[in-house]
């Protein structure tokens, strides 16, 4: 096993602490989408407006459309199939779960899962294509794919949530395929771009941790209803291409690729400070805030609930605002004003301002769902997508 030389020095340290995974997560950083990468290459010529044609009948089951495709996309689509763990009843209460804590679940998603996210050097990607000045889209789009896959019946073949996972799932395949032909992209530092790697620690931070985040904000869960949650990730996860061979099978899976992440990934970048930044800075305008004053008061709770939730030695990584004394109880307090305000809240009214919320802050464009793609690996030289 080849091991990319950013990971060199964590690579020893990390082994002896758990020799299989360690080796796993490491050969998964030279592994991307095995199904759909050679595709994409395959047809790295086709015109970029004929590949999302393409795309698109395939997600939306535009049958006539996708039989002048070509034979290995048509092949991929009629491949598709559903995985044989998956238990559609096991998934209701974790949708039940959702929007009922929704506020909490999106609080804990932004200020603490994506951010988290960003630490590893996946960064790299989001900044040699640009795509750090798209910060407040990119959010909004993260929003909407937690609404849509959460939606009932949303991760049925024809549900939006489905099709957004899968759309994901072509674009991260894209861009690992511009990536890898640029001179921007050093393979033998970093391992494959978009890596199966990074997707299986992604998959497990939306899931477990923003359970463990959630409650931490004053959310509660059954125990049914947190096995529901870790459920529609994993299924998530593999609509947007995850192997299963680095795909979570149960929160105790999720935890592991968690720790595992945290020991193999080198040390938080520049990359990684400023893509963390960027999110918190565009929070209050996804929420439509324009008055700098309650904009500035926003970023700071987000700061100091964000710091709270990811620890120290991660916020200072990313050169967070240092904590003042009196931020000590900010979760504590957070956390007591939610329940108070769910015990006077009614739970369908609590239901109707969370679906709102989760409305007003996700990206839904007039004309549907887009199946466009980059077709340039900066982003100041692609056409709208």
């Amino acid at each position: 096993m080849e091991v990319p030389s950013a990971y060199a020095e964590s690579y020893r340290r990390a082994r002896p602490s758990d020799p299989e995974g360690v080796d796993s997560y490491i050969r998964h950083t030279g592994i991307g989408d095995p199904e759909l990468d050679p595709i994409l290459e395959e047809l790295s010529d086709l015109p970029p407006s004929e590949l999302h044609r393409f795309v698109r009948a395939g997600i939306e089951a535009e049958n006539e459309t996708l039989r002048s495709a070509p034979q290995a996309l048509r092949g991929f689509f009629e491949n598709l199939e559903e995985p044989e763990w998956l238990d559609w009843d096991a998934l209701e209460p974790g949708l039940r779960a959702f929007f009922k804590n929704a506020d909490l679940m999106l609080a804990a998603f932004v200020t603490g899962v994506l951010v988290e996210g960003f630490s590893t050097l996946i960064a790299k990607s989001f900044n040699i294509t640009g795509r750090v000045k798209y910060t407040t889209r990119r959010l909004k789009q993260n929003n909407r794919q937690l609404l849509d896959i959460f939606f009932p019946n949303g991760l049925y073949r024809d549900g939006e949530g489905w099709k957004l996972s899968a759309r994901v799932r072509f674009v991260h395949a894209r861009i690992r395929n511009l990536l890898a032909n640029s001179a921007d992209w050093d393979h033998e530092a970093w391992g494959t771009p978009v890596s199966a790697a990074h997707l299986g620690y992604a998959i497990s931070v939306f899931s477990k941790r923003l359970l463990d985040y959630s409650t931490l904000l004053g959310a509660r869960f059954s125990k049914e209803e947190h096995q529901g949650v870790l459920d529609v990730w994993r299924y998530a996860g593999y609509v947007m291409g995850i192997p299963e061979s680095i795909l979570y099978s149960s929160g105790a899976e999720a935890e592991r690729m968690h720790r595992l992440a945290r020991l193999c990934e080198p040390p938080p970048t520049a990359d990684s400070r400023e893509l963390a930044n960027a999110l918190i800075q565009s929070i209050p305008p996804v929420g439509q805030i324009t008055d700098p004053a309650e904009s500035e008061k926003i970023v700071r709770l987000a700061y100091r609930l964000s710091r709270a939730l990811i620890g120290n030695r991660l916020a200072n990584a990313f050169a967070y605002p240092r904590p003042r004394p009196w931020h000590i109880g900010t979760l504590a307090l957070f956390r007591t004003r939610q329940r108070l305000q769910r015990r006077w809240s009614g739970s369908e009214v609590l239901r109707a301002n969370n679906l709102t919320q989760l409305l007003q802050t996700s990206a839904y464009d007039e004309g549907g769902l887009s199946y466009k793609m980059p077709d340039h690996v900066h982003a100041e030289k692609q056409n709208p997508w």
